[in-house]
């Protein structure tokens, strides 16, 4: 439970307004085909997938901006996007919801990173990744760190959001690591496998359960197990907290003291788990930014996170939706 008045909530609330997140990492295009099949194609055996609606959305990074925009902040995301249509479908995205897009970069060398899935009957049929994950050029990293450097002053908190797709590289993300320690800014981290432990001395660290599983080669069970992990990522990594996501078993929060705090998830139906991450983190770092300890930022980030599972589709977390029902919840 939340350990707070209304009217603390309250304030936190109007706090969570106009703070400024930077988020870097893998800007992404989520695209979907949505029909129906009545046929196999005659020029292989193959569904024909007649096409109804065509939509694109927020995906990646890109996502985690959308949901501190819905959350009254004003993200700005830093990474890359191709000389491409998919690009321009992202920037126009950001446009139609006011999302600055000056820290976006354009890469010649690379496609905008895109999903695209084909649903027919509900069924999802296919999905087609147009990528590119290796490391970007020193070049474009120079630019990343020379946009965060101009804009550091007015940065309440970063996010480094990674998804494997070559942007977050070892020498940007220790760069802007000291950057952001230099600076005194928050800095939260949602990892991949390929760069775990290069997020060092961060503010709060949040892997789930199979990355962290996967990084140090062990198999997260039981509580003691959970423990045992909590106490791996603040030896290696040395994060003022290492938040440990543990889907319907909530969260284990872990500090530099080696204490250990447990949120649980509330029971919920859940629909679709797609996105809920981007929304613990997105959370987490806007909470912490409007003033919240680490404690309630978990808690809202953790209750958000199960909100958005009751959701079909990737959908962005909503202030009034979050705080609404944490009210309903304490009085």
């Amino acid at each position: 439970m939340l350990d707070t008045t209304l009217q603390k909530l309250k304030k936190l609330k109007k706090n969570f307004y106009g703070k400024n997140i930077a988020i870097i990492g893998d800007m992404m295009l989520d695209c979907y085909f949505w029909g129906n099949i009545h046929r196999i194609s005659p020029e292989a055996p193959v569904p024909v997938v007649e096409v109804e609606n065509e939509f694109s959305r927020f995906g990646g990074a890109t996502n985690v901006a959308y949901n501190i925009n819905k959350l009254g902040g004003n993200p700005f995301p830093i990474g890359i996007i191709g000389n491409d249509n998919d690009g321009k479908i992202l920037k126009k995205l950001m446009d139609e919801v006011n999302i600055n897009s000056g820290g976006i970069v354009i890469d010649r060398s690379r496609p905008t990173t895109a999903k695209t899935r084909v649903i027919a009957h509900n069924q999802h049929v296919v999905r087609i990744d147009k990528e590119k994950t290796s490391p970007i050029s020193a070049s474009i990293e120079k630019k990343i760190i020379s946009i965060l450097k101009k804009n550091i002053k007015k940065i309440d908190a970063i996010i480094l959001q990674d998804y494997n797709k070559g942007v977050l590289t070892p020498y940007l993300i220790n760069e802007v690591i000291s950057i952001a320690n230099e600076s005194k800014k928050i800095i939260t981290v949602d990892p991949k496998f390929t760069n775990f432990f290069e997020y060092q001395n961060v503010t709060v660290f949040k892997p789930n359960r199979k990355e962290t599983e996967d990084a140090f080669g062990i198999r997260i069970k039981n509580n003691d197990d959970i423990k045992n992990a909590g106490l791996k990522l603040l030896q290696r990594l040395n994060p003022k907290f290492a938040l440990l996501t543990l889907g319907d078993e909530g969260i284990a929060l872990f500090e530099r003291d080696n204490s250990e705090k447990r949120i649980p998830t509330k029971a919920r139906k859940v629909a679709d788990v797609s996105g809920a991450g981007d929304t613990v983190i997105s959370t987490l770092t806007i909470s912490l930014a409007a003033g919240a300890n680490i404690y309630d930022a978990a808690y809202l980030a953790n209750y958000a996170g199960g909100l958005v599972c009751e959701e079909v589709g990737i959908i962005p977390i909503e202030i009034d939706k979050l705080f609404n029902a944490i009210t309903n919840e304490i009085k």
